[in-house]
């Protein structure tokens, strides 16, 4: 680990003005001092962030507001988050053990980094993702766990994060502050394809903070679910995982939201499977089809084309499983 300074930020401002150089903001740190602990990321500062907002509150329009130094664990146990967004509380308590739940906060979660092998091994792996035009050993190499949507020939590592799946379902939006003030962007657009430069990985500016996530009110949202599955029942990533709300009316679907992890650079939001499924009869073959439209552009690589069939058959389960419910 290379040497450091460490400053304890009192507000979102002062957090933005010592983040000089090549700091890093620091909430729980359970991803980011495991890169810097493999030299990964070497910041010349820690801006320690944990002193700012970690409410979570009803908005002013019903939603809700989740600040960005918020632990994981308050986030999944909060009532109006259980009752109202279930699943982001299923897809917090799939995404790690209780300790690290504890610890990780909600901004940092959003923003941790790809476990792909290639770019924690530093002895003789090529990774673009570390190092800008290196290559990219994972495409010939062990890429069981890779993606199948969104990839580019620089990279084909996944985001990792089962919470941001849920949020990208649930339309949340990103707050951020800056050197040149707040602004606020969907969370579907928050994350960059990976292209030639994959090493750029948000649209977030230097020394730019999340300060919060919001949460549009939303009668669908409180029928939703979360599935994910993996190798072990014991805290794995994900292979694949959905997350999806679903309104039935007179038998037709009213409306959907649908978002897929496990697969993709980035929490990836099925928008032309939502597209295919509005309008019609809540089936078993409806959701088959709309799923189909959806991996139409997949890309699977040797060793995970077994995720297109996977990741279909857990759409179609998860949405039926949600439209019985409903009956």
């Amino acid at each position: 680990m290379m040497p450091f300074s460490y400053e304890r930020a009192v507000d979102a401002s002062d957090a933005v003005r010592r983040a000089t150089g090549t700091a890093k903001y620091l909430g729980g740190g359970t991803n980011l001092v495991d890169l810097m602990r493999e030299t990964i990321e070497r910041p010349d500062k820690l801006v320690d962030v944990t002193g700012l907002s970690a409410e979570i509150v009803e908005d002013d329009d019903g939603g809700l507001v989740i600040g960005a130094a918020a632990r994981n664990t308050a986030v999944a146990e909060n009532r109006l988050v259980r009752t109202r967004y279930p699943m982001l509380a299923r897809a917090i308590m799939a995404g790690a053990s209780a300790q690290i739940r504890n610890m990780a906060t909600v901004g940092g979660n959003i923003l941790q980094r790809t476990r792909c092998t290639y770019f924690y091994d530093d002895d003789g792996s090529r990774c673009n993702k570390r190092v800008p035009g290196q290559g990219c050993d994972a495409i010939e190499g062990f890429h069981r766990i890779h993606a199948i949507l969104g990839a580019s020939p620089s990279c084909v590592a996944t985001h990792p994060s089962d919470m941001a799946v849920a949020l990208v379902a649930l339309d949340a939006r990103v707050h951020l502050c800056g050197r040149d003030g707040e602004r606020s962007l969907p969370l579907t657009e928050f994350y960059q394809p990976p292209g030639d430069r994959p090493d750029i990985e948000t649209v977030l500016k230097p020394g730019e903070l999340i300060t919060r996530i919001t949460l549009p009110p939303s009668a669908l949202a409180a029928r939703s679910e979360y599935r994910k599955v993996r190798d072990r029942a014991s805290y794995a990533f994900a292979l694949v995982s959905v997350g999806a709300a679903l309104s039935v009316e007179n038998g037709r679907i009213a409306d959907v939201r649908l978002a897929l992890g496990g697969v993709a650079h980035k929490p990836w939001r099925a928008f032309k499977a939502e597209q295919a499924l509005r309008g019609q009869h809540a089936t078993a073959e409806a959701f088959a089809a709309a799923t189909a439209a959806e991996l139409a552009e997949a890309r699977p690589l040797k060793n995970n084309a077994f995720k297109v069939e996977l990741l279909s058959r857990t759409i179609v389960a998860t949405l039926s499983k949600l439209a019985g419910d409903l009956a």
